[in-house]
Parts: C-alpha cells; structure tokens; sequence
C-alpha cells in the first residue's frame, strides 16, 4: 500500500558540472518514488519494497536537507509549510518546503563548503547519514567535446567520489557508508550527439545503410564510448552508463544551440526509445540503491555479530552495540522495510531488559553497563512538587536548575509535557553515545521509536502540532465544558489505516505503562532519597521507609505520566475507520449528537437535562416495555445492543483496536480512580451492600519463635496533594468531586462504546455496571435503573451470583423510589430467587467442611423483602409463576404412602428444604403422580389446604388423596399458591432423577390394593355364542365400603372395541340400576359392604385382537365422604378351541365328524358335547365317554354325528335348519391359576401380609402365564398336579419395592418374600381336585347343514356264475378271468334344502367308468346319460328314486394283475343343453351341486395267478445266477380270455 507520508527515502547526491539537472528533473521526478523494489534477506525470505522515495541532493550544497529535491507525495502539497520531525511518530509529507530545523546527533555533521572542507566521518556508524548513490550528469556534444575534455572530467569525478568496489580490501569502515555511482548523459536537442543512434549498427528511417554511410561508417557512438571507457570488462559488472535525450520542446530557448551539425544524420528517436531510456535509468537507480544498501547491511550485520560475540568480555557496552543496531535498523527502515526496523528494536528491548536484571543482580559485566540510577530531569520534577507541598525554597543550584528548567518548558509550542513520549524530546542519542541515559528515559526512547515505526506501517499522519492541538482540546473540553472545536483531520479516500498495526500500538501501550510506571517510581525514589542504595533496593521496604510527602509526590508523578502517556497513545491511534458511537450523553443544546462520527479526541462533558439512555448510540429512544419475564428484553439478557454499530464491512483489525483503545480508556478510568479513593472520592462499589460476606476479621501473621512482640509502628497520616500533577485534564478532574465524577463517567461512557464496537459482551456488561453502580452512588435512580435493567441478567448468566445479588437489591430500591410497583414486584422475586440460590451455594460450602465451619451471616438487606413481595403482589392482576427450586433446595418423600384405616383412602408425607430466609405462607399444596407405565396416562392429585407456614430450612407436608388407583407412579408436578404467587415445579417423568441436581430427588410412589377395599375385575362371559356378539362382565366387590351411591365408567382402552353399554343388565337380579345405562356409564344405588355383583354387557371388534382392555372408573360416596378408583383390567377374548367339521353325503343320512382342537398350548378339558337339532334335521350320537377329554395342541378329539331330515317336515323358507354344536370345557391354564390363587388366599388368611393378598395374587399370577411352557402345562394334564419350583427364580424385592415397612420395621418386601418361599417349600406340588376348580365354559356353535342338489349313490355288483370254478363269493379270482357286473344307480333330492319343488327342473347326468390300464380291462357300456326327473309335489316319496328311475348297466369286468385290485371308479357329471343353460341363465336361483357317493369306496377284489404247476431249475442257470423256470402247467379256469 502506498504510503504517502512515509520516511522511507534515501538520498541521491548528483553533481551537475553542466547544469544539466534542471533540463533532467522534469522527466525525472514524475518517475520517482521507486515502486516494487525486491531485495534478498540474508537471514529471511524475499522481501518487497513497495514504495521507496528517493531525496535528490545536489553536492554542492553546504546542508543538504535544506532544499531536497524529492520524489512527490501522492497527496496535495497543502501542508508544504509544516515542520518537519523525524523518526518521532509524528510523519509529515516529503518534499516539504525550506525551514528552520533544529540539529541534533540524528542529522549528519555537514560543514558550510562541503568542495572545500572534507567531511568527518563519526566513530559510530549508527549515526552517519550518507547517500545511497553519486549520479554525475554529463552533457558531451560530439565526439572532440569528449576526447577534449569530458572524458578526463568523468576519470577525475571517478577518482574523487567512486569507492573502490573492485577491491575486495575494502575497509569494513567504509562498508557502513557503501553507496553506488552512476553517469548519466544528458544529450542536447540540434547537437551532434542528438543525430546519433543510441549504437552504432542502428539508424533511423527506412534506409539504414545510407545513414551509415553518411555517418562514417564502423565508428562508435557516444553511448558506447562511455560505456567501453567507464564500464568494467567482466561479465558481472553493472551498467553504470545510461543517456537521456532531451526533447526540444523541453529545453529553454536561451540553452538551445543554434547552430545544426553541418552532416545531419537523419536520425530521430521514436517515444518508445525515449520510454525504455527512461526505464532504463529507474531501473540502474533501484538496482545500484539495493546494491549499496544490500553492502551496508552486510557489514552492520558482520559488526554486531562480532560485538554481540564480544558480550561476556570486559569492558562490552550495552550503549554502543545499541547504537550500532539501531544503525541498522535505521537503514531498514530508510528503504521502507519498517518490519525489520521494528524487529530490531524488539530486539534491543530485550537487551536492555537482560542488562537491567544483571545489574540488578551484580553480575560482573555489569560495571561497564551501568546506567544511571535516576533520571535529571524527574529529579528535578520531584523537587519542585515537593517544594510546593511543603512550602520550602532551594538553595542557588536547584534554582537555577529549575529556572532552566521552567525556561524549556516555556518554549513556545516545542515543550512536550503533553506528549511524553516522543523520540525528539530529549537528544536520547547523545545520551545513549555518553552512557549517560537512565533506565527510565532508555525505555521511553525504544517505545517511542517502536510507536513510531508502528505508526507507519498503520499509516497514521497525525503531526505533532496536530497532536498537541488534540491534547489541548481535551483539556479545554473538560474546563469549560463544550463540545469539541476543532474536526478531526481530513482523509482522502486512498489513505486508509492499517487498523492492526494500530491495534498493536495500544497492546504495546498496555504493556509498558505498567512497567515504565515501576521503572519512573524506583527512579523518582532513588533521585529523593540519593543514595545508591535507594538505587539497588526495589523491595518493598525501600518504598515504606519513605515519608508520607514523598510518597504522595510521587505517586502524582507516576499516575500523571501514565494518565498523558494513555491519552497520546488514544489521540495518535484515533481514526475515521472507527465507527464509535455515539455518546450516551445529550448535547448541551438539548439537540441529539451526532450519530456517526468519527471517535471523538476530546473529554467533554456538556450540560444535560436527561438522564442517561439505556443503549449506546440510540438517544432519544425510550426503553422497551417489559415483558412478563423478569427483565423485559426480545433476546437474551446477556446480548449487547447492537444499534450504532455498523455490522457489515467491517475492516481487518477493527474489533481489535475497538477493545484496545478500550482497554486504555479503563486505564486511564482506574488511574483517575486511584487518585480519588485518597480524596474519598469512591466510585460507588464500596458502598454496595454484600450478601454472603463472611464476618471473619482480617488476619495477621505473627512469628512464632519471636519471645517479645515488636509494639505496634505509628501509621503517618497519609498526605492528599495536586503537587506532581502535570497533566491538565486530571489536575482539573481531582479538583472537586463533581469533576471527578464527570471524567470518570466519561471515561466509562468511552470505554463501553469502544467495547461495543469490539462486540465484547462481557467488557460492555462490566463497564455497563460501573456506571449503574456510579449513577446509584450519585442518587441517579433513574439511570441507574436502566443500567441495571441491561447487566443485572448477564451477571447471573455468568456465574456472579453475589454480584448479581447485590445488584439487585440496588435495583430494587431504584425502582422503589421511582413507584415502579410492576417492575418492583418482577425484581423482588428474582432477588429472593437469587438470594435462595447463593443460600444453597452456602450450604453446599458448609456441608463440603468440618462442623465448626464459618457461617455466612445472613443479610438484613433481605429480610422483610418477601412480605413486601405478597404484599405488592395483592394489586397485581396476573398470577405469576415461579418456579419452585428458586425457593427451595430439595423436595423429597418422607416414606411410603400411608393408607387410611377402614377407608380406601391415602396420605403422602413431603419433606421441603426451603432456601428464603422469611417464613412463606402457602394457601394450597398440591401434589400430581403420574403413571407412565400405562396408557393412557393415570394421574391423582393429593392436596393440603392452608394456611400452610413454611419456615426456613426444614418442614413436612401432609397430603391425601381420596383418590386410589395401584400402580407404580412418579410425581411429575408440584403447585404451591400464596395469593398470587404460584410456584410449580414440573418434570418428565419416566426418566431417572440426579440427586446432585434435582429438586425433587425420590419422585417414585408404589400405591398398592388393600384386600379389603373397593375392587373391580373384568371377566369375559362364561358361555359363548358364535353368531351373537362377545359379552364381557364387569364384577364390583364393594369390600369394607357401604356405598350410599356408584357411579360406573366405562370406556374403550384397545383400538377398534366398542361397547354396546345400553344392552348392560345385572346378572343378579336383586340389584338394578337406579339409572338407564347410557354412554358407558352405570348409575347404582346403595351397595352394602362385602357385596359382590356383576354387570354384563355385549361388545364388537373391527378387527379380531386376542385381548381388549376396558378402562373402568367408579366414583362412590360413603359416610366418610366421596372416594374415586380406578382400574384399566385387560381380558383375553381369542377362542380356547377351534372345531373343524367334514361332511360325507349317504343315500338317506348326513355323517359329520367335528374335530375340536385347542387354540393355545394349554390343553383343555372337554365336559360334554352336543349337536342341538333343528327344526328341520335331527342328529344322533354315539355313547358318550364317562370321563372329561383331554385335548392337547397335537391331539384333537373328533365327534362323529349321524344327521338325518325329519319326517313330514315340508321346505319352507321360514323352516329353522341351522343345528348347534355345544361344548363344554375348562382350560387348564385357567385352572391352574384358580389352584395357585386358592392356596396363596387360603395360606395368606389370618397373617399380617393378609390386606396384600391382593397385591401378591396380581404379581404371581401374570407369571403363569409367562413361566409355564406348553410341554409343563401337557405333563400337569397327564399326571394330574403342578410343581410350585417356578415361583423360586422371581427377584421379588425387585417386584414389591416402594411398599415400605411394616408396624415392626421390616421391609414389606423382604416379608412377602420369606412368605412365598415358605408357602413354595410346604407346597412344592399342588394336586388337582377331583372336582372342578371354576365353572366350566360352553361354547355354541351354529352349524348349517350344506344344501346339495342331488345326491348320487353309484354300486357296482358281480353277477355270480355257476359253471365258473371259482364263483364270485370265493375269496379270489384269477388274472384275466371274465367277471360280469352291475352298475346300479340311484338319486335323491332330499338334501336340497334351498330350492323349493316348484322350482325343480328335469336334471341330465352323464356318468362314466374309468379305472387305471394295468388294472381293470372294461366290457360293457363305460360311458351313459340319465335323466332325473322333476317332483311333482313336496311328496318324501318324489324327493328320491324308484325302481323306475333307478338304473342297472351291464358291464365286463376283466383283471390284469394279481393282488387286491380296488373297483373302477365313477364320474357322474351335469349335462347341460343349450336351451337348459340359457334357461337356467335367465332363472335365479342356486347353483346346481351335486355330490356322488361311491359304494364300492374302499372295497377291493383280490385277483390270483391262473398256474397250477411250475417246474424250476435250483442251480445258477437263470438270468443274472439264479433259479431258472423250466416249465409252467395252468389252470382250468373257465371264462378265461387272452388278451394280446
């Protein structure tokens, strides 16, 4: 970035013999400064010079810096008049005109002639200053000009100035002051020299050869001339040659030369030559700069290299090496590599530390470093303050000392009190060269060469006019109270700053103001006591040892140079990229400030006549209302506003200046602040009341080996005075308090808008709180309530609780006195909660020590302040919740839940820990549990009426509830109410609760069924029936309870279950219901005790679910008042068997076998079985069996039934013909159950564990039904009795937690326990009765009889034969023997129960007989039609064939293989015509079915072999070595036929 102010230059020397310089400048200058200069580190990277301004010199000249030629500033030449200050912070344009300048070490000693007089060159290299590069301008006309005369000047200006490069024994003196030569030839318009080409072979216009020729041709050029003549022959060298040409029109008429070369050469120079000599000069000045600054700092880096190796031997000096690398730095940063300037003298810093810690320690090189022990100067200070302090004169020398003094400090606008530290305030160099340089004033000078090298790379251009017109604008400011006169300096657009760089000057000015400060008072101490002793001593007993005026004196000294040092580094670091804004403070005028300016450089403090507003940079805008939380805000309390402070676009490095220029307005702040705790000037915060503070008293250490206590020493009285106090602005603020005040809230207010800036939330909230406790210290209630509106949150949100404590006590009296009751009311309640949360923190701490511990006292400030909150709260028309771990520490249960006697009621015992500090009267306490485990959700309230008086630390709650529902639940909400205070506490149940961390620490209740108390059980019906709807039945046992009214609810808890509630009844018939059901609601009147009654009621299921659940609430009153129960039973509603039956179809008779199987692995145990007959059809049945079936899951029982039609009974429609299948049967399952219950009753009876009888049967009997496998229950149906070894693997602690203690002390669970395992050991089997265990069940099954139009009956029968040997009823016949049969064929309609006769149409079959080939050979018709015709009448006898309508076909029955042959089956199949179907398409009514039964089904003819004789061979003759068949003789069996 260009840096238009800049100091980094060098300087070029020319010598103009010619005076050719003024027809060379026009085109030179515009050229400069050089840009894009690249030069090789020789211990780093690459570095790049981006700008580097060149001072051109004339060597004539006695002071060269009194009218340089410089390369131009890119800005205006506006300020060409201001003083020039160099190297001090404070950079002005370059090239600025001619004045006066004050000479000191820095500026080379030059001499009035400098032709005539050499010059001396200064044993220190570090302070010479000498060109970089000797430039002779040469003017040579032609060619005798040259070999007449230039050519012997240039070889005398060689001798005289060029150093001796080529020598490689240059002297390393010389090395410091390395520089470069160059000639330049400055050719003449109408010369001879200005026809000739730059070389030789070129030439002008289109035809070279001609010009040649003209020109003599082979001979050279002036160009080349010089450099043959002056350029070394290597290959290396540089080009130390360059030649301008100067136009005609830019030569003044009066040097022109008249006369024209009599042989012109016709050569003319294009602009594009004109531009590459021009480059081509730019370029040998910016190589030939680098190459004499690249040999300066090799040699400065050779010579501290060697002296820094010479550190640890005597007679080092720490002053000289200083010198010799600030010279190098100088030189870095005289090329613009300030970075490596700046390197360096943190370099140095370091060195000068390590010097002052050996000479504090003694070390042996620490003679030749030493340094003074004080500085002259504040010696001279401290005497003069302490002369005023104590009223004394001096003798003649301190006098006269201060007489110079006061005359330096007179000097007009040279004097820099106001700006401390300036690298020009003192001749630092001399002193350094003469080791004469304190500590102190040692390290002012590298700060203010670091501040101002920093300055530059931030491109800051304040000047040190500017700067004092600053610092005397603040202190105007602050005298008389108005605004700012003088604006801020003007920029233009391009010259931006470099916001980091300047950031870290302020991070650097943090850094040092504290340590400079103890370097200043050692110093001031030693200079007053003069000793060398106060010197070497910096311990704390030096600095007691002095007086009181001492002290003081130089205390001011120190805060006074702090506070300026401060304000110089804000004014010098002050820019227009800062967007500050802008002060929370009102114009004088009444008018609004500004709204974005840029940051202000003064300390104003106009008059008034509002108060502060609550956000920075938004005057005028009135607070947001508050909302229903307890500090009103759309966002987190602990965000900073962000209005005034531009979000978007912000540059590199602003937060970070924002927050560092912040900081030093907090130092300036707490050095303002220290100088008015001795006026008893506070800022508010000692005076803030403290809650939790210990009372502990401050100890003392006392030694115990000492026999004899030294007495008490006699405190001084501490001495408060102005005397020492430079600075103007904090002399005027520690004048009076009301000054005092105003600079710190303005210091404040400055500060936070640069935190706000700087976006630290932490630092805005900190210095928010300043001002609001300053404002409360002040009386100013309303703005330090609006203060304390914005940062009492961030504090808590932070951890501060005590602070934030605090705060809020002043905020609630700040509301208090402005009548703020609604704010009042939401403050006073974070107090006590705040107050209840530091009083747990306090315990916590107690609890952490031993019993003697220190206890906090509690605080008066918050006594009283809860009846005030109740009593404000009256005139509030919202209720306000509060959460109640604000009050309370811990809330658990105090035991189980204790059960009232006799009733069906209970009571839950609270333990609180409250944290408030006053007793709280509470109206109502009310206490939900919740049951997570079911669905939906059971909850019951318990509740305390009031007045309720909650003391402080420990107390019990006594709530009950009429309300019993069992299960295992957790308390999920907790409401107390004191009139209009409502305090809840609320949780997600079901989730484990911390101890460490949760109010309520034992959240679960187990409530349990007492065995005398109200029940109600949910059976589905003992007797079901298939075509009707599933009836359930709910059956209420009133136990000890006299019911003078119930009321029954009951509702649907399974998807898809609905309850026909208004079809409900009683199955007893002495009870009724007082109501008509409706809705699921049962009304009943008076119940005695120990009654029992059930209600039943049908219900459907969309969809088939195993199981359904009811939810079943009953409200009931008794004489001791209204009481609730609730109950959510679940009931299996699947089948316990399944029946599948098979039809077979006879002549006269339907045979159907039911198969009753069972649903579950339960077996079951079938009573009775019975098919009910119809109206139209009559059923027999075999003997039944004398005992019950046991059916198993893989063995079912089938029922085979003979069903036959009645007699006489006519088709009607209306005829009942639906028959039912009734069982009776009990499942195993349940009979075990019924088993293990009556022995656990019967065992439980008489014994303390009998009102859990209830509770243990619920628990034992769901494992039945889990534990016992299907091959268990198989084995307990065969041998009659179950093994009780199951109930031994239950964790039944783990299953009746929560019961609590019985009267003696024991665990309820460990008692139920002990009982199962006594009871499990005297009862290891358990044996069936002989009789049944629960009622049995029936089921009934409607059964419809299949219609079957036409039912075929097909008999084939062997015709026998006499004449055949082998008759038909012989056991056997013989393979291809002929056997004659009959196909008799038979019909009936009887079973045709869906069509009446009138109906009946004429019906054709076709049959045919078809057997397998290798079996049966066929004769006879194998294939036939028949027609069956219609009945006439509704007769029985039309209903089935006749003789007549029977048929009998003749067929031939022939064998083809031995073995037991079955009969060729029959197919008898519908035959439909055309017209019939189209007749019986267009007619409804039933499909045709019929069914066929085969006699012969089953029956078989056993056919033989026809041999009588077979003759064999028995040796291995045959086929494959067996017996060989030799001859077969058959029998004579008549109707025999062969078949081929």
């Amino acid at each position: 970035m260009e840096q238009p102010f800049s100091t980094s230059k060098v300087t070029v020397e020319y010598f103009d013999p010619h005076d050719v310089f003024k027809l060379l400048a026009p085109g030179l200058v515009p050229r400069l400064p050089l840009r894009n200069l690249h030069w090789q580190s020789h211990a780093g990277p690459l570095r790049s010079i981006e700008t580097l301004h060149v001072e051109l010199v004339p060597s004539g000249d006695g002071n060269p810096l009194s009218s340089p030629i410089s390369s131009p500033p890119p800005s205006s030449q506006q300020q060409q008049q201001q003083r020039r200050s160099e190297n001090d912070g404070f950079q002005t344009q370059i090239g600025a005109a001619t004045a006066a300048m004050t000479q000191s070490s820095e500026t080379v000693d030059q001499p009035g002639n400098r032709s005539s007089i050499p010059l001396r060159r200064h044993q220190i290299p570090g302070l010479r200053r000498t060109p970089y590069l000797k430039v002779l301008l040469v003017r040579c006309d032609d060619n005798d000009s040259y070999k007449g005369h230039v050519r012997q000047e240039i070889r005398d200006w060689i001798k005289a100035n060029a150093p001796a490069s080529t020598s490689k024994k240059a002297n390393a003196a010389e090395n410091h002051d390395a520089f470069e030569w160059l000639i330049v030839h400055v050719v003449i318009p109408n010369t001879v020299a200005a026809t000739q080409p730059r070389k030789s072979d070129v030439g002008s216009g289109s035809d070279k050869s001609s010009a040649a020729s003209r020109w003599r041709p082979g001979s050279s050029t002036l160009l080349e001339k010089l450099r043959s003549d002056f350029n070394s022959s290597s290959k290396s060298a540089m080009d130390r040659i360059s030649q301008i040409r100067i136009g005609v029109n830019d030569v003044p008429y009066d040097i022109l030369p008249r006369v024209v070369p009599a042989v012109p050469s016709g050569y003319t120079e294009t602009e594009q030559e004109t531009e590459n000599a021009w480059s081509d000069l730019i370029a040998k000045f910016r190589s030939l700069i680098l190459s004499s600054f690249d040999m300066r700092v090799t040699q400065y880096e050779e010579d501290i290299k060697e002296k820094d190796a010479q550190r640890s031997l005597p007679g080092w000096n720490f002053c000289t090496f200083f010198i010799l690398k600030e010279g190098l730095a100088r030189g870095f940063e005289s090329v613009g590599l300030v970075e490596d300037a700046l390197v360096g003298y943190d370099e140095l810093s370091v060195g000068l530390d390590m010097i002052v810690k050996d000479q504090s320690l003694g070390s042996s090189g620490s003679a030749a470093n030493a340094l003074p022990a004080y500085t002259e100067d504040l010696k001279k200070l401290a005497l003069k303050a302490r002369a005023v302090v104590v009223e004394m004169s001096y003798d003649e020398d301190e006098l006269v000392d201060l007489e110079s003094s006061q005359s330096v400090a007179t000097q007009p606008k040279d004097s820099y009190d106001d700006i401390p530290i300036s690298a020009n305030k003192k001749p630092y160099r001399d002193l350094i060269v003469a080791n004469n340089v304190s500590i102190f004033d040692f390290r002012c000078y590298i700060f203010a060469r670091q501040i101002g090298l920093l300055l530059r790379l931030g491109n800051a251009w304040s000047t040190r006019e500017e700067l004092l017109a600053k610092l005397k604008e603040q202190q105007e400011s602050v005298l008389h109270g108005v605004a700012p006169r003088a604006p801020p300096p003007k920029h233009k657009e391009n010259e931006q700053e470099e916001l980091p760089m300047l950031a870290e000057i302020c991070r650097r000015t943090l850094d040092f103001i504290p340590s400079v400060s103890h370097v200043m008072r050692n110093d001031l101490l030693c200079a007053l006591l003069d000793t060398s002793k106060a010197a070497e001593e910096e311990d704390s007993g030096a600095i007691a040892s002095v007086d009181p005026v001492t002290s003081e004196i130089v205390d001011n000294l120190v805060v006074s140079f702090a506070f300026s040092t401060a304000q110089q580094i804000l004014a010098q670091t002050s820019t227009k990229s800062l967007p500050i804004p802008s002060s929370s403070f009102g114009s004088s005028d009444g008018q609004e400030p500004k709204a974005a300016i840029p940051e202000p450089k003064t300390m104003m403090h106009p008059a008034r006549s509002s108060s502060l507003n609550v956000r920075p940079g938004a005057a005028g805008v009135p607070r947001p209302p508050p909302s229903p939380n307890v500090f009103p805000s759309g966002r987190p309390q602990s965000m900073p506003d962000s209005e005034g402070v531009p979000s978007a676009f912000l540059k590199v490095g602003l937060e970070d200046l924002a927050a560092r220029r912040a900081e030093l307005y907090t130092l300036s702040r707490n050095l303002l602040e220290e100088s008015g705790k001795k006026r008893g000037w506070s800022n508010g915060w000692t005076h803030t009341p403290m809650v939790g503070q210990s009372t502990m008293v401050n100890m003392v250490d006392i030694d115990l080996d000492d026999e004899h206590l030294a007495p008490a020493q006699h405190v001084a009285e501490p001495i408060v005075s102005m005397s020492g106090v430079d600075n103007k602005l904090l002399k005027t603020a520690l004048d009076n308090s009301d000054d005092f005040y105003r600079l710190y809230e303005i210091l404040t207010d400055k500060a936070l808008r640069h935190y706000t800036v700087a976006g630290h939330s932490h630092s805005i909230q900190s210095t928010m709180a300043d001002l609001a406790v300053l404002k409360y210290h002040l009386n100013d209630y309303a703005s330090a309530a609006s203060y304390f509106w914005r940062t009492t949150p961030f504090f808590g949100e932070s951890g501060w609780s005590l602070l934030e404590l605090s705060m809020l006590i002043m905020y609630s009296k700040c509301l208090k006195q402005l009548q703020r009751k609604e704010e009042y009311v939401k403050v006073l309640l974070k107090l006590l909660s705040k107050a209840a949360a530091a009083e747990k923190e306090r315990r916590l701490a107690k609890s952490s020590f031993n019993a003697d511990a220190q206890d906090y006292p509690e605080s008066e400030e918050i006594k009283g302040l809860l009846d005030d909150l109740l009593l404000e709260t009256r005139t509030v028309l919202n209720e306000m919740r509060i959460p109640l771990s604000n009050f309370f520490s811990s809330i658990e249960m105090d035991g189980t839940p204790e059960y009232d006697k006799g009733r069906d009621g209970l009571t839950l015992h609270l333990k609180l820990n409250s944290l408030l500090v006053d007793n709280l009267t509470i109206d109502t306490a009310s206490v939900r549990i919740v049951n997570a485990s079911s669905k939906p959700l059971k909850e019951i309230w318990l509740k305390q009426e009031g007045p309720i008086i909650v003391r402080p630390g420990k107390s019990k709650l006594k709530l009950r509830s009429n309300a019993l529902i069992p299960g295992s639940y957790e308390i999920d909400k907790i409401d107390f109410r004191a009139g209009k205070l409502y305090l809840h506490f609320e949780r997600q149940f079901g989730y484990p609760s911390d101890k460490a961390s949760t109010l309520l620490r034992s959240p679960q209740v187990f409530i349990y069924q007492r065995a005398d108390t109200l029940d109600v059980r949910l059976y589905t019906s003992k007797h079901i029936q298939l075509d009707r709807n599933n009836n359930v039945e709910i059956e209420l046992n009133t136990g000890w309870n006299d019911l003078s009214r119930a009321e029954i609810r009951v509702k649907a808890a399974t998807g898809g279950l609905r309850l026909l509630s208004a079809e409900a009844k009683c199955v007893d018939s002495s009870f009724e219901f007082s109501q008509p059901p409706e809705g699921g609601v049962f009304s009943l009147s008076s119940i005695p005790a120990n009654t029992t009654m059930r209600i039943r009621f049908p219900y459907t299921l969309e969809q088939d679910t195993p199981s359904i659940s009811l939810r079943i609430e009953v409200s009931y009153e008794t004489e001791h008042g209204s009481y609730f129960f609730s109950k959510t039973p679940t009931v299996h509603t699947s089948l316990a068997l399944g029946v599948n039956v098979q039809d077979v179809f006879k002549h006269d008779a339907l045979f159907s076998r039911f198969t009753v199987s069972t649903a579950s692995l339960s077996p079951l145990r079938l009573l009775n079985s019975e098919l009910l007959a119809s109206e139209m059809f009559g059923s027999t049945f075999g003997i039944p069996p004398n005992d019950p079936v046991l059916i198993f899951p893989r063995q079912p029982a089938s029922l085979l039934y003979k069903i036959k039609r009645k007699p006489g009974i006519k088709n009607r429609p209306k005829a009942a013909k639906t028959m039912y299948l009734r069982l009776h049967y009990s499942v195993l399952r349940d009979e075990i159950e019924a088993l293990i219950e009556g022995s656990l009753v019967k065992a439980l009876y008489g014994t303390a564990l009998q009102p859990l009888s209830r509770l243990l049967i619920s628990s034992v009997l769901p494992l039945v039904r889990s534990d016992f496998s299907g091959i268990e229950l198989e084995r307990a149906a065969m041998v009659g009795f179950i093994y009780t070894s199951f109930l031994s693997r239950v964790d039944y602690p783990r299953i009746f937690r929560g019961l609590g203690k019985d009267t003696a002390g024991v665990d309820l669970a460990e008692s139920i326990g002990s009982f199962l395992r006594t009871w499990q050991a005297e009862n290891p089997t358990l044996r069936f009765p002989a009789s049944n265990l629960i009622a049995p069940s029936s089921i009934l099954i409607p059964v419809d009889v299949p219609s079957v139009t036409i039912v075929h009956t097909a008999d084939i029968k062997l015709t026998p034969q006499p004449t055949a040997s082998v008759s038909p009823t012989s056991s056997a016949v013989c393979t291809h023997q002929l056997l004659p049969a009959l196909l008799h064929l038979k019909w009936t309609r009887m079973w045709d129960t869906l069509t009446p006769p009138s109906a009946q149409a004429d019906l054709e079959f076709s049959y045919e007989l078809s057997e397998p080939t290798d079996t049966w050979l066929l004769g006879g018709r194998r294939r036939g039609h028949f027609v069956i015709p219609a009945p006439e009448t509704d007769d029985e006898r039309e209903r089935s064939s006749s003789i007549d309508t029977e048929a009998e076909i003749p067929i031939l029955l022939i064998p083809l293989r031995e073995g037991w042959l079955p009969y060729p089956s029959v197919d008898i199949r519908e035959v439909r015509s055309d017209a019939h179907s189209s007749t019986v398409e267009n007619t409804p009514g039933p499909e045709i079915q019929h069914e066929t039964d085969m006699r012969n089904l089953g029956e078989t003819v056993r056919v033989i072999a026809d041999r009588s004789l077979i003759t064999l061979s028995l040796d291995a003759s045959g086929p494959g070595g067996g017996p060989l068949v030799l001859d077969v003789e058959r029998g004579d069996v008549a109707g025999r036929v062969l078949v081929a």
